[in-house]
């Protein structure tokens, strides 16, 4: 275990601290946040990650820096996943745009406190059952097989536990109050459907932390460098959220990228183990080499994705029928269609 000094987790504490309430100040009134504005504040967080990895790299040396700055940026890439989790709950609960970021906000608060629990946890583990790093890499295979199978699996965030529970603990009423979580109805208090929201991004976050604990755990098992890593990557999430959210069926290779980045942390969590428990002959995979290794396979996927994007499908016409419609009959095909007044579908009832 790295020996750090107080200080340095002060300046930790006190720049997430601080970070957070400027963030909340500068979005106090609740807008739509554009792409400019979002890639100013993603630019912001990069930059305090790296800024915070050049202070680790002087003060507890190269090893601990690289470790740091390779477990940011392995947890940043696998968050990339969040983000079409996080398209997904906001389409299913008909968030306004405007209210997403509120929303982020409290989900990255969440976030960072189940994460210090279960990184804690991690850390204890391992300091005292090396072969736990097995199953560590276990998951992670599992999780790339996940990731390369063609089958797309269901996600219903209405049914998630969190929300279930939800609703048994307090009423959830169907319509928003601005970016209101409680309002007053009949003198009792419910729940708007935006913290039913806050509790589908927090039971999401909780299952990929399935995936990104044991793998940050294969890159230092300091509490310290694993916690400040994941911390600064999920404190970018937001942003990188909102500067991406219309680009992200266009990397279309990310997903064989992170396969690929989970797997050899796999593979590094099984030599790990080897090496303590069998014999120390066996090698390890040293921390620059997993810095590499991630940044060049982001980077490969990333270009791949943007020089071979998907071909949109051909529309097949229609084959002509040989009896031409009617045109009263056309017109009262058109009367009938959703533009003109048909029944559309409700919205999910969140308070069921």
């Amino acid at each position: 275990m790295l020996d750090v000094p107080f200080w340095l987790w002060g300046a930790f504490a006190a720049t997430v601290v601080v970070s957070l309430a400027v963030d909340l100040f500068a979005h106090r009134t609740a807008h739509v946040i554009g792409f400019r504005e979002a890639a100013a504040w993603s630019a912001l967080w990069v930059s305090l990650a790296l800024v915070f990895g050049g202070v680790v790299f002087l003060v507890l040396g190269t090893t601990a820096g690289t470790e740091y700055t390779t477990a940011w940026l392995l947890e940043k890439s696998l968050s990339v996943d969040n983000l079409f989790v996080f398209a997904v709950i906001f389409a299913y609960f008909k968030v306004p745009r405007a209210y997403q970021h509120r929303v982020l906000f409290f989900g990255v608060i969440g976030a960072l406190v189940f994460r210090g629990i279960f990184l804690s946890l991690g850390v204890a583990v391992v300091s005292r059952f090396t072969a736990v790093l097995f199953v560590f890499a276990a998951v992670l295979f599992y999780s790339t097989y996940k990731l390369l199978k063609d089958e797309e699996e269901s996600f219903d965030p209405g049914q998630s536990l969190a929300v279930r529970m939800l609703r048994k603990i307090v009423p959830v009423r169907n319509e928003y109050a601005g970016t209101r979580f409680f309002v007053k109805e009949a003198g009792k208090r419910v729940a708007t459907p935006l913290l039913a929201v806050v509790a589908a991004i927090e039971a999401a976050d909780l299952i990929f932390a399935v995936d990104s604990v044991p793998a940050v755990l294969a890159v230092s098992d300091d509490a310290f460098i694993v916690y400040t890593s994941n911390a600064f990557a999920i404190l970018g999430l937001r942003a990188l959220y909102f500067m991406l959210a219309g680009l992200l069926d266009r990397f279309h290779y990310l997903n064989v990228g992170l396969a690929i980045i989970l797997s050899f942390i796999g593979v590094k969590l099984v030599l790990q183990a080897s090496h303590k428990m069998i014999s120390t002959g066996i090698p390890e995979i040293p921390s620059p080499v997993s810095l590499a290794v991630i940044v060049v396979v982001l980077a490969g996927s990333i270009f791949l994705s943007v020089r071979r994007p998907v071909e949109p499908p051909v529309a097949t016409p229609p084959a002509p029928e040989a009896d031409s419609t009617p045109r009263a009959e056309a017109e009262s095909g058109r009367a009938a269609s959703p533009e003109n007044g048909a029944p559309e579908v409700d919205p999910p009832d969140v308070g069921r």
